[in-house]
């Protein structure tokens, strides 16, 4: 492989662009951030810097691609691919690595697929960080083994869950209804807990009934991530409500649980956790949500 090319430049696809870099003759990415006056010059002397070629366009991305990996939101997964099929080279690998139910990775697959290139689906089954370009992921569809040995050639952690697109986005999305759930309980019960002054009661009986889990330290861990990327997480929960839909249940859980990290985005947009160091535990994170509560009573 010379030239891989990335759609998407956040938190993801800088990790996998700069440790794909020394691997491959060129890396290429496009993000639309590349085009917002606000943004843009970060953004771009931090693919400069990555040694990264930034991209106008897909057209200039997928020229010569031979991977193109597309690393965006969720919501955004479907269009990616819609945008790719004009330009992507015949025979080039499409590996999708975001968050979306079997539904919209087989609508990606087919637009892929008929514009001559070979979609892989992944379903990355935890966060990146602290994993890196070594996240375990499960791979999906027809063309998954060929890709494999080239992606464990450039250190990734994958294996191939099934030959048919939508099997690993089907375990991906129900295992993200769990985590993204325990996420918002945690959240939601860990904040009323500190109101009512009973948090180290509470917690101790989370320890005595689940021992393997250090609940005030996981607690730390699912309020600073869910500050972080709360929206995002938002929506992957309702891509976790779509494969719930497919599968013909209604998406009570799922629903309330992007709203919960819709919420929690909503909080770190208005200020409430500004110039907090990424270390604090969860009760500095609770405190703040409460003295926002506060102040708009």
């Amino acid at each position: 492989m010379k030239r891989i090319g990335m759609v998407g430049y956040g938190e993801v696809g800088r990790i996998f662009c700069a440790a794909l870099r020394p691997q491959v003759s060129q890396v290429a990415a496009w993000d639309l951030v590349f085009a917002d006056p606000a943004a843009r010059a970060s953004a771009l002397a931090h693919a400069a810097g990555q040694g990264v070629q930034a991209c106008a366009g897909v057209a200039e991305l997928c020229a010569g691609a031979e991977v193109v990996i597309s690393a965006v939101t969720s919501s955004s997964t479907l269009a990616v691919a819609e945008a790719v099929v004009d330009h992507i080279a015949p025979g080039a690998f499409f590996l999708d690595l975001n968050s979306a139910s079997p539904g919209t990775k087989q609508a990606a697959a087919a637009c892929i697929d008929a514009a001559g290139g070979r979609y892989v689906e992944a379903g990355v089954m935890t966060s990146v960080p602290p994993h890196g370009i070594a996240v375990p992921m499960l791979l999906g569809g027809p063309h998954a083994a060929a890709l494999l040995p080239t992606l464990l050639g450039w250190g990734m952690k994958a294996q191939v869950a099934s030959e048919r697109v939508g099997v690993a986005s089907a375990t991906k999305m129900c295992r993200s209804v769990m985590i993204k759930g325990l996420e918002a309980l945690v959240i939601e019960s860990y904040a009323t807990a500190r109101h009512y002054g009973v948090e180290a009661a509470m917690i101790a009986t989370l320890q005595e009934t689940f021992p393997g889990i250090d609940w005030s330290r996981q607690g730390s861990y699912f309020f600073s991530r869910v500050a972080q990327h709360g929206r995002r997480r938002a929506e992957e929960m309702r891509e976790a409500a779509n494969t719930v839909r497919e599968a013909g249940f209604e998406p009570f859980m799922s629903e309330a649980i992007a709203r919960k990290h819709d919420w929690m985005a909503d909080q770190a947009q208005s200020g409430a956790f500004s110039d907090l160091p990424a270390s604090s535990d969860w009760v500095t994170y609770a405190d703040l949500l409460l003295a926002a509560r506060s102040r708009a009573e």
